[in-house]
């Protein structure tokens, strides 16, 4: 008889690489992401400009059922889309403009929404960390210059013990 896998360490990141070669697959990780997320989960994207952070929250966006349609926060920096249902409101965040760490984005009381909402920060690597030990980076990875292919190369990182028992791996079948 086999013995049972030991738990994943919460103090070794939990890092799962997925292929996407299309936007709609990469509103589809968003989907399927979205049904391992909680309240007080923060999410950071980062990329290149076109990577698809914006087309992984939409699909994120629709997991959670959320209301509106989640466009890309650039000129209003950030987006509550409050729950339509029992799920949690998710807070949509674009940091490309903002400079410094996270004393630059007081203003958006990120500390307060983390608790009840999924805060999702494009561009937020550097800047948001401090929140939360606890957290999952997802970096998005194109050819850059190359606009005729769609294929991105996606890495989740999840840190903490949350991410350790999330199951990250449900997302790569």
């Amino acid at each position: 008889m086999e013995a049972p896998a030991a738990p994943p360490d919460p103090a070794e990141p939990q890092i799962v690489e997925i292929t996407v070669s299309s936007p709609d697959q990469m509103r589809e990780l968003g989907r399927k992401l979205a049904e391992l997320l909680r309240a007080g989960d923060l999410v950071i994207l980062s990329g290149e400009l076109g990577a698809g952070k914006t087309t992984l929250t939409r699909g994120l966006g629709e997991g959670l059922g959320v209301r509106g349609a989640v466009t890309s926060p650039t000129f209003v920096m950030a987006r509550v889309h409050p729950a339509l249902g029992d799920g949690p409101p998710l807070v949509h965040v674009d940091a490309y403009r903002l400079s410094g760490g996270l004393e630059t984005m007081e203003d958006f009381d990120l500390d307060v929404s983390l608790s009840d909402s999924v805060v999702v920060v494009e561009w937020g690597e550097g800047k948001v960390e401090e929140l939360t030990d606890e957290r999952l980076r997802i970096l998005i990875h194109r050819a850059v210059g190359d606009t005729t292919d769609e294929v991105r190369h996606v890495t989740l990182t999840g840190l903490g013990d949350r991410w350790a028992r999330a199951g990250l791996s449900v997302l790569t079948a």
